[in-house]
């Protein structure tokens, strides 16, 4: 079963030969993320990524701030005054008010008294590798491809710096380098899993936050795994990107999350950013047909006169 330009198949046949390869993807658990960073060095150094996140943001330990040209692998570090799940926070000792706002949902009491210690959720972003990957619909050059593994990856050989692709994006994935002008993006390390090896990030990872595999085993495994979080009352552990049934179809990259996507930066509700364009070329073609026949008509009617 082979994977189309719009990834709607979970296996690929090997390019030039009938072999099936499942698809691969990326499974990060953040509830074990400890913001090492690992995966961001390791990404940089494998795919020779060039530096960035060498100024002061102001953000934590945040030194990148998000995706981009020349960050693959983005960790993110969120501050909340929350506990984590039902564990008893603060217990046997005075509250210490540290004069900071209270970071959390609507309707989160603003005491320090009764709010308990902060806790950090620290996750490590990347490219979703879309099943439904509206840059590779925009596209003009096959620059974007599909690989046997349903990954999506930039050729950079072939990119031509149009930058259709970045808007089309639902996630802000993709972007430019300044300069060259061509676009670059996570590749799930498609030299390494040719070759049977994990991708880089995933294989400098200490805690296993970021696993890397079978696409369908790992959805399962992640299930299992929010559903332990929630049996240890964790209840704000959710998947996210494992829906096949959402916006893009499922993403080849997903997470699970202690808290709403927003949090983390990430749509609620992303979807595919081309659904619409069959409609509108069609409607743009009835309307073009309409006043062509309409200027047929003038014109046949004026010679008539």
């Amino acid at each position: 079963m082979a994977v189309d330009s719009r990834g709607t198949a979970d296996a690929a046949p090997q390019h030039g030969s009938g072999e099936q390869r499942p698809r691969m993807g990326f499974f990060t658990d953040t509830s074990v993320c400890i913001g090492c960073k690992a995966c961001e060095v390791a990404c940089k150094e494998w795919n020779a990524v060039p530096e960035d996140g060498l100024d002061f943001t102001g953000m934590s330990y945040d030194n990148t701030t998000g995706l981009g040209a020349d960050t693959w692998r983005h960790v993110a570090f969120i501050e909340q005054r929350r506990p984590l799940g039902a564990q008893e926070t603060g217990a046997g000792r005075a509250p210490v008010d540290l004069g900071m706002p209270a970071v959390g949902r609507p309707g989160d009491d603003p005491d320090p008294a009764t709010l308990g210690d902060f806790r950090w959720l620290m996750s490590s972003d990347v490219c979703k590798h879309c099943t439904h990957a509206a840059c590779l619909d925009v596209c003009p050059t096959g620059a974007l491809f599909r690989t046997e593994f349903g990954t999506v990856v930039v050729q950079e050989d072939v990119c031509n710096g149009c930058g259709y692709c970045v808007p089309a994006c639902p996630y802000g994935v993709i972007d430019k380098r300044e300069d060259d002008g061509r676009v670059w993006k996570c590749t799930l390390c498609y030299d390494r899993i040719g070759d049977g090896l994990e991708p880089a990030c995933a294989k400098a990872c200490p805690t296993d936050s970021i696993q890397f595999g079978e696409l369908d085993e790992l959805r399962g495994r992640a299930a299992a795994r929010v559903e332990r979080l929630h049996g240890e009352g964790v209840s704000s552990a959710r998947l996210y990107g494992a829906d096949p049934d959402d916006g893009v179809g499922g993403a080849g990259a997903f997470f699970l999350l202690l808290d709403e996507p927003e949090v983390y930066g990430l749509p609620p509700d992303p979807v595919v950013t081309t659904r619409d364009l069959p409609d509108m070329w069609k409607h743009a073609g009835l309307a073009a047909l309409t006043l062509l026949a309409g200027g047929v008509a003038a014109t046949i009617l004026g010679r008539t006169r």
